[in-house]
């Protein structure tokens, strides 16, 4: 019985250590330089989830909120040609980390 006890006590507490580990974090980083992008309203233009009207960029078809510049710096965001009305075409460059474009640059291109 003594032994059965022992045992009980090293099986319990193997599974509590182990449970007790957590999973290592990933966080991708991928560089973009100098790359034509299309940059709108995240939530208005590419359907994203979010709370408010938030810049974005599509990259290789995925899209991404960025960090680093605002809906407004380029103009209206709800202006006709704002970009919660239009998707434009930008050269941007940063990096996409953890899902988000932190960006370094965005110029617009002319239409």
């Amino acid at each position: 019985m003594k032994n059965i006890a022992i045992l009980l006590l090293f099986i319990i507490s193997g599974l509590t250590t182990q449970a007790q580990t957590a999973p290592k974090k990933t966080v991708s980083k991928q560089e973009i330089t100098d790359q034509i992008v299309d940059v709108a309203c995240g939530e208005c233009q590419f359907k994203m989830k979010g709370k408010n009207c938030d810049l974005a960029v599509k990259i290789d078809g995925k899209s991404y909120f960025v960090e680093g510049k605002d809906i407004d710096d380029f103009g209206d965001a709800h202006g006709k040609e704002g970009f919660c009305n239009a998707i434009s075409k930008a050269v941007v460059s940063g990096k996409i980390v953890n899902n988000r474009f932190k960006a370094t640059s965005i110029k617009l291109l002319s239409k």
